[in-house]
Protein backbone atom coordinates (compact mmCIF):
# COMPACT_ATOMS: atom_id res chain seq x y z
CA UNK A 1 0.00 0.00 0.00
CA UNK A 2 2.69 2.53 0.68
CA UNK A 3 4.52 1.86 -2.35
CA UNK A 4 0.99 2.40 -4.21
CA UNK A 5 0.77 5.70 -2.38
CA UNK A 6 4.34 6.78 -3.68
CA UNK A 7 3.27 5.19 -7.33
CA UNK A 8 -0.09 7.20 -7.54
CA UNK A 9 1.71 10.27 -5.99
CA UNK A 10 4.00 10.46 -8.27
CA UNK A 11 2.25 9.57 -11.31
CA UNK A 12 -0.15 12.47 -10.16
CA UNK A 13 3.09 14.88 -10.05
CA UNK A 14 3.75 14.55 -13.67
CA UNK A 15 1.23 16.46 -15.39
CA UNK A 16 1.65 19.59 -13.02
CA UNK A 17 5.16 19.23 -13.35
CA UNK A 18 5.50 19.39 -17.06
CA UNK A 19 3.06 22.59 -16.94
CA UNK A 20 5.42 24.09 -14.78
CA UNK A 21 8.25 23.25 -16.83
CA UNK A 22 6.38 24.65 -20.22
CA UNK A 23 4.81 27.49 -18.12
CA UNK A 24 8.04 30.05 -19.45
CA UNK A 25 7.92 28.94 -23.05
CA UNK A 26 4.64 29.18 -23.77
CA UNK A 27 3.29 31.99 -21.52
CA UNK A 28 4.48 35.01 -23.96
CA UNK A 29 3.15 33.14 -26.77
CA UNK A 30 0.91 35.22 -29.06
CA UNK A 31 -2.43 33.95 -28.75
CA UNK A 32 -2.88 32.05 -31.79
CA UNK A 33 0.84 29.83 -31.27
CA UNK A 34 -1.15 29.32 -27.30
CA UNK A 35 -4.39 27.97 -28.12
CA UNK A 36 -2.71 25.72 -30.61
CA UNK A 37 -0.10 24.24 -27.94
CA UNK A 38 -2.87 24.20 -25.40
CA UNK A 39 -4.50 21.24 -27.62
CA UNK A 40 -1.79 19.07 -26.23
CA UNK A 41 -3.15 18.69 -22.86
CA UNK A 42 -6.85 17.44 -24.18
CA UNK A 43 -7.45 14.41 -22.17
CA UNK A 44 -4.92 15.13 -19.33
CA UNK A 45 -8.10 15.61 -16.71
CA UNK A 46 -7.35 11.78 -16.42
CA UNK A 47 -4.54 12.25 -14.41
CA UNK A 48 -6.68 13.98 -11.79
CA UNK A 49 -8.43 10.74 -11.00
CA UNK A 50 -5.17 9.86 -9.62
CA UNK A 51 -5.45 12.58 -7.05
CA UNK A 52 -8.30 11.40 -5.06
CA UNK A 53 -7.18 7.44 -5.59
CA UNK A 54 -4.03 8.73 -3.66
CA UNK A 55 -5.81 10.55 -1.12
CA UNK A 56 -7.61 7.15 -0.02
CA UNK A 57 -4.41 5.32 0.14
CA UNK A 58 -2.22 7.42 1.81
CA UNK A 59 -4.82 7.58 5.18
CA UNK A 60 -2.80 4.39 7.21
CA UNK A 61 0.06 3.79 9.23
CA UNK A 62 1.95 4.51 12.64
CA UNK A 63 1.42 8.23 14.01
CA UNK A 64 4.21 9.63 12.42
CA UNK A 65 3.46 7.48 9.14
CA UNK A 66 -0.32 8.59 9.38
CA UNK A 67 0.74 12.72 10.00
CA UNK A 68 2.83 12.41 7.33
CA UNK A 69 -0.31 10.44 4.94
CA UNK A 70 -2.98 12.69 6.04
CA UNK A 71 -0.40 16.11 4.97
CA UNK A 72 -0.18 14.34 1.94
CA UNK A 73 -3.45 13.95 1.61
CA UNK A 74 -4.16 17.35 2.81
CA UNK A 75 -2.25 18.47 -0.31
CA UNK A 76 -4.03 16.42 -2.73
CA UNK A 77 -7.38 18.40 -1.13
CA UNK A 78 -5.28 21.58 -1.85
CA UNK A 79 -4.43 20.63 -5.30
CA UNK A 80 -7.90 19.95 -6.21
CA UNK A 81 -9.36 23.12 -4.72
CA UNK A 82 -6.70 25.15 -6.75
CA UNK A 83 -7.76 23.31 -9.72
CA UNK A 84 -11.36 23.90 -9.05
CA UNK A 85 -11.04 27.75 -8.28
CA UNK A 86 -8.07 28.95 -10.75
CA UNK A 87 -7.82 26.14 -13.29
CA UNK A 88 -11.65 25.00 -14.26
CA UNK A 89 -12.74 28.14 -14.82
CA UNK A 90 -10.02 29.32 -17.06
CA UNK A 91 -10.84 25.93 -19.02
CA UNK A 92 -14.42 26.49 -18.90
CA UNK A 93 -14.01 30.49 -20.39
CA UNK A 94 -12.06 29.24 -23.10
CA UNK A 95 -13.97 25.87 -23.56
CA UNK A 96 -10.45 24.32 -23.00
CA UNK A 97 -8.83 26.42 -25.55
CA UNK A 98 -10.69 25.99 -28.37
CA UNK A 99 -12.58 29.67 -27.99
CA UNK A 100 -10.59 32.75 -27.62
CA UNK A 101 -11.93 35.56 -25.59
CA UNK A 102 -11.11 38.59 -25.48
CA UNK A 103 -9.25 38.35 -21.82
CA UNK A 104 -7.18 35.25 -23.21
CA UNK A 105 -4.21 37.01 -21.58
CA UNK A 106 -5.75 36.52 -18.09
CA UNK A 107 -7.63 33.38 -18.43
CA UNK A 108 -3.89 32.13 -20.07
CA UNK A 109 -1.63 33.41 -16.77
CA UNK A 110 -4.12 32.27 -14.52
CA UNK A 111 -3.96 28.72 -16.11
CA UNK A 112 -0.59 28.68 -16.28
CA UNK A 113 0.12 30.13 -12.80
CA UNK A 114 -2.45 28.00 -10.97
CA UNK A 115 -0.35 24.71 -12.97
CA UNK A 116 2.49 25.51 -11.58
CA UNK A 117 1.51 26.34 -7.73
CA UNK A 118 -0.20 22.64 -8.07
CA UNK A 119 3.30 21.51 -9.52
CA UNK A 120 4.56 22.73 -5.87
CA UNK A 121 1.92 21.38 -3.96
CA UNK A 122 1.82 17.94 -5.21
CA UNK A 123 5.53 17.72 -5.36
CA UNK A 124 5.16 18.67 -1.67
CA UNK A 125 2.47 15.31 -1.45
CA UNK A 126 4.97 13.44 -3.31
CA UNK A 127 7.17 14.40 -0.62
CA UNK A 128 5.15 13.12 2.57
CA UNK A 129 4.32 10.19 0.40
CA UNK A 130 7.67 9.16 -0.13
CA UNK A 131 8.39 9.61 3.81
CA UNK A 132 5.43 7.98 5.33
CA UNK A 133 6.35 5.12 3.16
CA UNK A 134 9.83 4.96 4.41
CA UNK A 135 8.69 5.22 8.29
Amino acid sequence: MRFLAVIITGLALAAPAAHAFALLNKIGMAKADYFVAQQAYAGWWIVGLLLPLALLIALRGDRTAMLLSVAAAALIALNLIIFMVFTQPANAATENWTVQPENWESLRAQWEYSHAINAAVTLLAFCCATLASIR
